[in-house]
C-alpha cells in the first residue's frame, strides 16, 4: 500500500514532466524522456498505470476539479444551498459553459490511458510482465468514459492516441449505447488481465483487482439497465442512435452475477465494530486514519470492506482540504433524508411504534437506524432537550467523514483517510436491487446474503416479504431507501434519481430542515401556544415554515430551499456540452435544452 502510494506521489513527474533529474526507479533523466524512451520496462508501465489513480475524484482537487461537487450537495436529502455547484444544479439552474473541466480533463487523462496502450501494443519485452498494467489502463478508460456518460450522456470514444490532425478530433458524437457498449469491453478486458485482490502482494494493496472490475461492470450495468428502463431515450441527443438491442434484462443479470461473485470470492466484510463502538461503526469507517482516529486504535488494516480506494496517508498524501469543517457545515440531512432512517423494527417512521416523534431534540433518534447516530452525531451522544436552537440553521449536523477527535488528532488538511470508490455495502445494494429490478420481486434468500447484510450493521430489522406485506410496504422503494441512506454523500444520490426517472419529482420539492411544530404538535421550538421559544428564531429563515409529510402527519419545518426555487427539468438531467467543443468541432450536437 505504501508502494503504491509513493507510486501515485511521484507518478505525474514520472510521466514527462520532469522538474527532478531521476525518478525513482533511477530512469533517465527526465527532461530526456520521450514517449519513445520510457515505456521500455515492466517498471515504467507500472508506474505510467499508478499516474491514473491520481485521475479519480477523490478529497484532493484533480485539475481544478472539487469534491464538493460529488457529494449530494443540492439534492433532495441535503440541506446545503450554498457550497458545491451541485447546489445550483439541484434547482436546475444549469446554462451552456464556455468551457468544462470535466470535459477537458476527462479527455486529457483518456489520451494518457491510450498512451500506454498503444506502447503495449509494440513492446518488445514479455507482454505477461505488462498484463496487469494493461488491464489498469482498461479499467480507466471505462472509468473516465462512464463519467463522461453520466454527465454528458452519449460522448465521442477514444480508443486511440489523437494528435491535431486525428479525424478523430472532428469526429460527430458516439450514442450513449455506443458508449457503454465500449466501457463493458474495457471492463471485460480489465476482469480478465487482473489479479484477484488475495493474489495482489501487500505492497502493492490498493490497486486494482478482479473484484473491483467486476463491482465496477455491476455498478456500470445496474445504472444504465434502470436508466433505459425508467428514464430511456428521453435525453438522447438530436440525431442520437438508439440502441440496437434491449439489453435490460441481460445487463440485469450479468450485474447480479458480477455482484455475487464478487461477495462470494472477493474476501471482502462489511467494517463492523458496532459492539465495542457503541454502534457508531457507520461514523469510524470513514475516518480511519491511523490508530488514533478512533477509541480501539484500529487502523486501515481492519477495514476490508473498501474494494477500491483513494489512498491518503498522513505522512505522503494527506487530503489537503478543509474536510472536516466542511462536511460537519455543509454536509447536512434534510427533513426528507432524516425521515427515511428506518426505525430498529424495519419500518418506516410513519408506520412504527416505535418512533418517538419530534417533540424534543433527542426523541426523533429514540429506536432508530444505528446510520442515523453515526452519520448525523458521529461519537456525540444524543441531544439534550435544549441543546439544539434554530437561529439560521437547519436543525441537524453531519459527522460523515469527519476527522475523529478534531481538531486535535487531525486539524484543517491534514485528513488522511482513504476515499471510498467502491464498498462491499454498494455491491450488497446492486445485487438487491438488479434482482428485483429484473424479476419485479426478490426472494428473502436474496435479500439475507445482501441488503439485509447492511441493515444488520445498522441494528434495522431483516427486510421480508411477509414484512412488506404486512405493513403496506413496496419492496423496491424499501431497496431503493437502503441505498439512500447507506450511500449518503458518496455521489450516488443524483445519480439514482436519474435512472430512476423521478429526479424532477423528488428535487423540486421544497427542501426543509427541523420539524418546529405548532399549537397542536409543541416541540422545542413551539410551546403549547404556537409560539416561538427562545430556541428557535423564525425571522431569520428567509423563506419561513413549509407544513410536509413527517413521520407523526403533515407538520411544520423550517424552510431551506421553497419549491418556488426548484425547477429541475428532464434536460437537466445532462450537463450541457461546452461550448468552446462546439465551436471547435461543429459535428458535435448539443444536449437538448441548452
Amino acid at each position: 500500500m505504501k508502494k503504491l502510494l509513493t507510486l501515485i506521489a511521484i507518478a505525474g513527474a514520472v510521466l514527462l514532466a520532469g522538474s527532478c533529474k531521476k525518478n525513482y526507479l533511477d530512469l533517465k533523466p527526465l527532461d530526456q524522456l520521450t514517449e519513445a524512451s520510457y515505456f521500455t520496462t515492466p517498471d515504467q508501465f507500472k508506474a505510467a498505470a499508478s499516474d491514473f489513480y491520481n485521475k479519480m475524484i477523490s478529497w484532493q482537487s484533480v485539475g481544478g476539479s472539487n469534491i464538493y461537487d460529488f457529494m449530494d450537495f443540492g439534492s433532495d436529502i441535503s440541506s446545503n444551498v450554498t457550497v458545491g455547484s451541485t447546489v445550483s444544479y439541484g434547482r436546475g439552474s444549469v446554462n451552456a459553459p464556455n468551457s468544462d473541466i470535466y470535459w477537458d480533463n476527462t479527455y486529457a487523462y483518456i489520451r494518457n490511458i491510450n498512451i500506454l496502450l498503444s506502447k503495449a501494443n509494440v513492446y518488445a519485452g514479455n507482454k505477461s510482465d505488462i498484463k496487469q498494467y494493461v488491464a489498469e489502463a482498461k479499467f480507466f478508460r471505462a472509468w473516465q468514459h462512464f463519467f463522461l456518460l453520466k454527465r454528458f450522456g452519449g460522448v465521442p470514444i477514444v480508443t486511440t492516441v489523437l494528435d491535431l490532425n486525428s479525424p478523430g478530433l472532428t469526429g460527430p458524437r458516439n450514442s450513449r449505447y455506443e458508449v457503454v457498449n465500449q466501457i463493458l469491453s474495457d471492463l471485460n478486458d480489465a476482469i480478465a488481465g487482473l489479479p484477484t485482490e488475495q493474489a495482489i502482494p501487500s505492497a502493492d494493496k490498493g490497486r486494482i483487482s478482479k473484484w473491483a472490475a467486476e463491482a465496477f461492470k455491476a455498478r456500470v450495468e445496474l445504472y444504465e439497465a434502470t436508466w433505459r428502463k425508467y428514464t430511456g431515450v428521453t435525453t438522447d441527443f438530436k440525431g442520437s442512435a438508439g440502441p440496437t438491442a434491449d439489453q435490460v434484462s441481460e445487463f440485469l443479470t450479468d450485474a447480479a452475477a458480477m455482484a455475487k461473485d464478487v461477495m462470494d470470492n472477493g474476501g471482502y466484510q462489511l467494517w463492523n465494530y458496532n459492539s465495542t463502538l457503541n454502534n457508531r461503526s457507520a461514523y469510524y469507517l470513514f475516518s480511519i486514519d491511523g490508530s488514533g482516529s478512533n477509541p480501539l486504535n484500529l487502523d486501515k488494516t481492519s477495514n476490508n470492506e473498501f474494494i477500491l480506494k483513494s489512498l491518503y496517508d498522513f505522512n505522503l498524501r494527506q487530503g489537503g482540504i478543509n474536510l472536516t469543517h466542511t462536511v460537519q457545515a455543509f454536509l447536512i440531512p434534510s427533513r426528507k433524508m432524516m425521515d427515511m432512517y428506518l426505525c430498529s423494527d424495519g419500518l418506516p417512521v410513519d408506520k412504527s411504534p416505535l418512533f418517538q416523534g419530534y417533540h424534543t431534540a433527542a426523541s426523533e433518534y429514540q429506536n432508530r437506524d444505528f446510520r442515523l447516530y453515526g452519520y448525523v452525531l458521529g461519537y456525540g451522544a444524543l441531544p439534550a432537550s435544549g441543546s439544539v436552537t434554530l437561529n439560521g440553521a437547519y436543525g441537524y449536523g453531519n459527522q460523515k467523514f469527519a476527522a475523529y477527535n478534531y481538531p486535535t488528532y487531525r486539524n484543517d488538511n491534514q485528513e488522511s483517510q482513504d476515499y471510498p470508490q467502491i464498498r462491499l455495502a454498494e455491491v450488497y445494494l446492486i445485487y438487491a436491487e438488479a434482482k428485483m429490478e429484473l424479476n419485479g420481486s426478490i426472494s428473502d434468500a436474496d435479500l439475507n446474503i445482501s441488503l439485509n447484510l447492511v441493515r444488520a450493521r445498522a441494528g434495522v430489522a431483516p427486510l421480508t416479504n411477509a414484512l412488506a406485506a404486512a405493513n403496506g410496504l413496496d419492496i423496491g422503494k424499501e431497496i431503493r431507501r437502503e441505498r439512500t441512506i447507506e450511500l449518503w454523500g458518496e455521489n450516488s444520490r443524483f445519480d439514482d434519481l436519474k435512472r430512476w426517472g423521478t429526479a424532477e419529482q423528488e428535487l423540486n420539492q421544497s427542501i426543509c430542515g427541523a420539524v418546529v411544530g405548532s399549537a397542536s404538535y409543541p416541540t422545542d421550538f413551539k410551546d403549547a401556544s404556537g409560539n416561538a421559544t427562545q430556541l428557535y428564531s423564525p425571522n431569520l429563515y428567509v423563506y419561513g415554515e413549509t407544513a410536509v409529510a413527517t413521520g407523526k402527519g403533515n407538520l411544520n419545518c423550517v424552510t431551506v430551499d421553497a419549491a418556488a426555487n426548484r425547477n429541475f427539468k428532464r434536460i437537466n438531467y445532462l450537463f450541457p456540452i461546452p461550448l468552446k467543443q462546439i465551436q471547435l468541432n461543429t459535428k458535435l450536437v448539443q444536449n437538448n435544452g441548452y
